[in-house]
């Protein structure tokens, strides 16, 4: 078991450096962090990605990377992640923290960085003068501009280890106003390709859509593959597809020309985040805004009355309702009850049952 291939482990140790603040004398208490906050700072918000992430807590937990808290009375739900102090080194072996030394520290202060990293000298950043060296001669030798490239090869040609700046970029070092990965280092996180089924050749011309979970975006494939209500049936893999929105143009070439892209997800604040965040993004690169499937959102409005499941977290914008039009004001109401619908209630056994809903 290795944390640092894990998002929710990433996300764990990332504010556990933060939290210890770069201090040298021991912790006296362990560091335990809320499981919902943790899956919402990790950005693993749909019905798959809290899957696979419980999956991996629990497997960390057997292996000694870390104890589980759960809910009162409910013992099948986690309540606190808890880095107990026995393992602290081990987790900063795994992901090659070591903590600055006095002398290192006074190295940082007085050494010459180059104005990009000049804000080191005060910060507390938990990060290696020997690493911070390297970022600064790469600066300093990047007169030209250079091409953007992914950001692992980018990890490799600097530290030897393809997933360094990945453990890097959400450090201090990268917040707001200090480094930036495509400014300073030319390099930028891609996005896990866009998986997606064609619909019949009689829906050639119509709308794609895209739906944030695998079991949702299965029983839609399965019934558009009856129906052809889309072109094609994308599947987001929730916040995944913010980043994978660039692929687009790559499906729009495989079907003969852009088209209306329409989404489906979940009804929580952030599964209404992703597609105006991918929205803007798909904007900003020239590709078709992403607009709400209002029919499947109506669904799944009717189908989950009565039947919301608990949502505990930061009351969202009043606006961030808006994108779902008709939509936007029973969602509003739902959210202001402390729930949230997951969309897996619009499912294989009501689809085929519906023959020919759509109004484009």
């Amino acid at each position: 078991m290795n944390p640092v291939a894990l998002p929710c482990a990433q996300e764990l140790f990332a504010q556990w450096q933060r939290a210890r603040g770069g201090r040298t004398e021991p912790a006296s208490r362990p560091f335990s962090r809320s499981w919902e906050e943790l899956l919402e700072d990790a950005r693993l918000v749909s019905a798959t990605e809290r899957n696979e992430a419980e999956h991996d807590a629990q497997a960390l937990a057997a292996s000694g990377w870390i104890e589980l808290k759960t809910v009162r009375y409910k013992p099948h739900l986690i309540d606190r992640v808890i880095i107990p102090l026995s393992v602290e080194a081990r987790w900063c072996e795994a992901f090659g923290f070591v903590a600055p030394s006095d002398e290192e520290e006074k190295k940082i202060r007085e050494f010459p960085w180059k104005p990009q990293l000049g804000f080191v000298r005060e910060a507390r950043l938990n990060v290696a003068f020997g690493e911070l060296l390297i970022i600064n001669n790469f600066i300093r030798a990047s007169d030209k501009p250079l091409a953007i490239v992914p950001i692992k090869e980018r990890s490799l040609q600097l530290f030897g280890d393809e997933k360094r700046l990945d453990v890097l970029g959400s450090s201090a070092l990268f917040r707001p106003g200090r480094l930036d990965l495509a400014q300073h280092l030319r390099c930028e996180i891609i996005g896990v390709p866009l998986a997606w089924k064609r619909g019949p050749s009689a829906a050639g011309a119509k709308p794609i859509i895209v739906i944030e979970n695998a079991a949702t975006w299965h029983s839609y494939c399965r019934w558009n593959a009856a129906r052809g209500h889309f072109s094609a049936v994308v599947y987001g893999d929730g916040n995944r597809f913010v980043d994978g929105i660039r692929y687009l143009n790559d499906l729009f070439l495989e079907l003969g020309g852009t088209r209306p892209v329409l989404y489906f997800g979940d009804l929580d604040p952030q599964g209404l985040l992703i597609p105006q965040e991918a929205s803007a993004r798909a904007q900003a690169s020239g590709l078709p805004t992403v607009s709400a499937e209002l029919w499947s959102y109506q669904q799944l409005l009717t189908l989950g009355r009565g039947h919301g499941q608990p949502w505990e977290g930061e009351p969202p914008s009043s606006t961030l309702c808006d994108w779902l039009g008709n939509c936007a004001e029973p969602t509003r109401q739902l959210f202001a009850a402390s729930q949230r619908l997951a969309q897996e209630r619009v499912g294989w056994e009501f689809l085929e049952g519906v023959n020919n809903p759509m109004r484009f």
